[in-house]
């Protein structure tokens, strides 16, 4: 199919303002590890593994009782190249083509990184926090209750976003209208429908490609039990009782008397521990996948010692066959992307890197000597990980 291209007869030199979601997700995560890859002489691979936190145990008394260290990682991978891809004839660009940077690379660029970010937010599902909100309007409260989740799990206090879906900034800056706050920062709220710094956060933004979830058929009680105790370290699958209604990834629940410790003194918070569904589960008899895994004991403990037992039943967090849009509380460090500078080829007519919205966009364009034609591409190389789920939460609301 042949451009359309508008000649400069009767068009303006300049295009509208692109439509462009800005990319305030990949923009609060985690970025440190872009420089890990591409190096020159010290390339590592697509694969970076990224080392966590080692955790002990505390001993009371003077006897020695040394423990072991086990180092644990997360592998971040560059994985994902997408594109867009672009033809133009000589002619084209002979007589109809001005501006080629804002009329043609911009606006490609611009729904590239849309949909890198919305691949991106795929990660959400991964997060196991959850505040159960399902049915009604954002509020402050729930804002709290996230906040709540990522301090329980001691999430440093700098470096905490919350990004709200559109409706859920509508009903929270509606909410929060006639509250004082500084007076730039009240304006705002009329003039952008940004809440601005509140809650125990450092920014507040609103997406509009945060991902729609698709829930399972199992209701709020599931019907479903824990067949045979679950109590193995580093366990990360539950064999349940027969029942005909279905899980979805991302799906969130709890197993009675599963309760989840304190990170360091390892004490019984009081608190059910909240797990989420790995992988889709059909129903039935069979083992569910769920994160994260559990710990018993040790320096990675995380539940109550009796883990998962015999007979305890799974609730799930929200109904049956519902579709949500979750907003995502988060530190930085829950998450990481990275992007990587794509190597420049030589020889053709154009090559270029752009940085767009934080993302190292790679443009080359060439000569096809045998249809004159000048063909286009624009490239990302990218990867994403969760590294530590435990420091983001999500918001089910409406």
């Amino acid at each position: 199919m042949a451009n359309a291209l508008l000649t400069p007869t009767a068009v303006t030199r300049a295009a509208l303002a692109i439509l462009h979601q800005k990319l305030n997700f990949i923009g609060s995560i985690n970025r440190q590890y872009d420089d890990s890859f591409a190096q020159s002489g010290a390339k590592i691979g697509d694969s970076l593994k990224i080392r966590l936190p080692n955790q002990y145990t505390v001993r009371t008394g003077a006897t020695l009782s040394a423990q072991d260290t086990n180092e644990n990682s997360v592998t971040l991978q560059m994985a994902t190249q997408k594109g867009v891809d672009l033809n133009f004839t000589s002619v084209d660009l002979t007589l109809s083509l001005d501006d080629f940077k804002s009329r043609i690379l911009e606006p490609a660029m611009s729904v590239l990184a849309a949909n890198i970010e919305a691949d991106a937010f795929s990660m959400a599902l991964d997060v196991y926090n959850a505040v159960d909100n399902i049915g009604s309007a954002i509020t402050l409260n729930k804002a709290l209750q996230a906040r709540k989740k990522l301090v329980d799990n001691l999430a440093p206090g700098d470096a905490r976003t919350l990004i709200l879906n559109t409706q859920d900034n509508l009903d929270l800056v509606d909410a929060l209208k006639g509250l004082f706050q500084d007076s730039t920062e009240i304006s705002k709220q009329y003039r952008e429908g940004k809440v601005g710094r509140t809650a125990g956060f450092g920014t507040i933004y609103e997406n509009t490609l945060l991902p729609s979830q698709a829930t399972g058929t199992a209701l709020s009680a599931t019907t479903y039990t824990v067949n045979g105790a679950v109590t193995a370290n580093g366990s990360s699958s539950v064999t349940v009782a027969t029942g005909a209604t279905t899980f979805k990834k991302g799906d969130v629940f709890t197993v009675a008397g599963c309760n989840r410790v304190h990170p360091e003194t390892k004490a019984d918070t009081g608190t059910l521990q909240q797990f989420v569904v790995t992988a889709d589960y059909a129903g039935g008899a069979g083992s569910l996948s769920f994160a994260p895994a559990i710990y018993t004991s040790g320096g990675a403990q995380n539940v109550v010692a009796a883990g998962m037992a015999n007979g305890a039943s799974i609730t799930k967090v929200g109904g049956a066959s519902a579709v949500y849009k979750p907003s995502l509380a988060f530190h930085k460090d829950a998450f990481a992307f990275v992007s990587a500078d794509l190597v420049m080829p030589q020889g053709v007519d154009f090559s270029a890197r752009e940085n767009y919205d934080g993302i190292s966009m790679r443009i080359v364009r060439a000569y096809d000597i045998n249809n004159d034609k000048f063909p286009c591409r624009l490239d990302v190389l990218y990867g994403y990980k969760t590294l530590r789920a435990q420091l983001a939460a999500r918001i089910l609301s409406n």
